[in-house]
Formats: C-alpha cells, sequence, structure tokens
C-alpha cells in the first residue's frame, strides 16, 4: 500500500514540475513578448516579433501579432505618402495660382501708369494680356473644382445609351481652330457604323476634352485622333509625338497633379488626365498609356453595347 501512495505522489510531483515549468515557459513567452512589442513602438523597424520559446498556441498568436504589426505598417507607409502627396499638391495648386494672378497684376500695374510712353494701344494689349491670365485662372479652379467633385462622389452621372462615334467626332470638330494654329491637321479615324456605348454624355465629352488639349499642349506633331470598335470594345485612342516624356512616366500619368513640365511654364493643373482616370473608371471604363519610341498615346475603353 505504502508503495502505491508513493507511486502517487511521484506521480502528482511530476505533474506539478511539468506544470511549473511549462508556466514558467508562458512568463518568458509573455515577458519576451512584451518587450518585442515594445522594441516595435519605439523603433521605426520592419523587424517582426520573434518567440522565446514554442509553447502551446503562443506560435499563432506571434503570427497574428506579426500581421497586425505588417498591416500597421502598410497603413503607416500609406499615410506617409499620401501626405507627403498632399504637400506637394498644396505647394503646385499654389504655384499654379500665384503665376496667372502675379503676371494679371504685373500687366494691371502698367495699365494704370500714367507714363507717355503706355499709349492707348499699349493699354488695350496689356488688357487682353489680363483677361488671358484671368481665363488661365478660371479654367485651372474649374478643373481642380471638377476634379474635387469626381473625387468625393459628389457629381452625379446619368448613364445612357450614346453613339460614341457621332459625340467624339462633334466634339474634336471644337478644336478645329487650335489645330490651325498649331499649324498641322490630325489623322482622324471613326468607325463606319454607330458606336453605341452606356456613358454619361456630358462625362464622355470631358474625357474627349481633356485628352485632346493634353495632346495640344503638351503634344509636337504628328497628332492622331480615332475612335474604333476593337473586339467588344469602343476605343478612344489620342496621340502625338513628344519630347517631355519617357518611360518612366507612364506608371505616373494619370496621378493627379502630376505633369513632366517641372517648370509648370505650360499653365496646366497635371489634372486633366487624372480627371479622364476617374470619369472613366465611373463608366466601367479603362484608361491606359504607352509610349513607343516618341509617339505618346492614351487610349480609353468602354464596354460596346
Amino acid at each position: 500500500m505504502a508503495s502505491v501512495y508513493l507511486g502517487i505522489s511521484l506521480c502528482f510531483l511530476v505533474c506539478i514540475g511539468i506544470l511549473l515549468a511549462r508556466l514558467g515557459c508562458y512568463q518568458m513567452q509573455v515577458k519576451h513578448l512584451i518587450q518585442e512589442l515594445q522594441n516595435a513602438q519605439l523603433e521605426d523597424t520592419n523587424l517582426l516579433i520573434t518567440s522565446a520559446v514554442n509553447i502551446g498556441r503562443t506560435p499563432r498568436l506571434i503570427c497574428e501579432l506579426n500581421r497586425t504589426l505588417e498591416k500597421n505598417r502598410r497603413i503607416k507607409e500609406r499615410l506617409i505618402r499620401e501626405n507627403r502627396s498632399y504637400r506637394e499638391s498644396i505647394t503646385s495648386i499654389s504655384h499654379d495660382i500665384r503665376t496667372p494672378l502675379t503676371s494679371a497684376k504685373g500687366y494691371m500695374q502698367l495699365i494704370r501708369t500714367d507714363s507717355a510712353q503706355v499709349t492707348k494701344q499699349k493699354r488695350l494689349e496689356y488688357a487682353k494680356i489680363v483677361e488671358q491670365r484671368l481665363d488661365t485662372l478660371s479654367s485651372l479652379l474649374d478643373q481642380l473644382f471638377l476634379y474635387t467633385r469626381i473625387e468625393a462622389g459628389e457629381l452625379p452621372l446619368t448613364i445612357e445609351t450614346i453613339n460614341a462615334g457621332n459625340l467624339f467626332a462633334e466634339t474634336l470638330s471644337m478644336f478645329y481652330n487650335d489645330f490651325l494654329e498649331k499649324g498641322c491637321q490630325p489623322n482622324v479615324q471613326l468607325p463606319s457604323v454607330p458606336c453605341r456605348i452606356k456613358a454619361d454624355r456630358q462625362a464622355f465629352i470631358r474625357i474627349v476634352e481633356n485628352l485632346i488639349k493634353n495632346a495640344l499642349v503638351h503634344g509636337i506633331d504628328t497628332y492622331q485622333m480615332s475612335l474604333l470598335q476593337e473586339g467588344t470594345h469602343a476605343v478612344v485612342r489620342v496621340a502625338n509625338r513628344t519630347d517631355s516624356i519617357d518611360a518612366s512616366d507612364i506608371a505616373y500619368i494619370f496621378d493627379r497633379f502630376y505633369t513632366t513640365d517641372q517648370s509648370r511654364s505650360r499653365k496646366t493643373t497635371g489634372l486633366g488626365l487624372a480627371i479622364v482616370k476617374e470619369l472613366a473608371s465611373q463608366m466601367h471604363a479603362d484608361a491606359a498609356a504607352s509610349l513607343n519610341g516618341d509617339l505618346f498615346s492614351i487610349e480609353v475603353r468602354f464596354p460596346l453595347l
């Protein structure tokens, strides 16, 4: 009987020892995790949490903690990028607004001067320049306001069936004088049959207008304007030769305020193509850009009915 009690006691002591050992391991693991989490909070590091001992379900806990850390780091990196982009955007907007205002103010001062050298004809010329600068500023503000509304989802679209070919041709015809002033004639291709899509009429016109304006502002020559049926899509394509775009720009060409004109001397906010991308997305269309040699092209693909 004594040997039985001794055996039971030994088993009990072994169990207690095992429990105490596991408790010690858990305590060591918890202490280690607390230290690792504190280090992660204090230091800007990409290191993940490690394990002091492999016991119980603590590896699963560590895995979940690391997933949370990685998610938070991605959020932090995104916020840093967006904050940097926001600061750059404010700088760009300030420059774009200040430039025409400063110019208009300078010419207004010339108009008001009493100098005999400033003739009536000169004053009329200066007044026309002031008007042009104010028109530029108005256009910049209109684009900024439009983009803000689109991005916030505050621009309601009326989706209906439209003949994209006719609307494309009508919009292109409004730029006839602009191409004459550049001393060139675009190569235009239109579908031979009606090209019907589901889209908002004004949004479609805005897309075509922005693509043509972008080509006129940044292009050199070899203007190609087309709307053709390709498979199950109607494809709006605008192409032009360029000397200001290289392959590294393509990934950012639709970003807001992005412009390859670093001096920002071409009176553009860099919002035109961002508006194209946003409007196309809201009408379930895809916008893409490409560069083949020095021929830059943008196409927007709408599903055909």
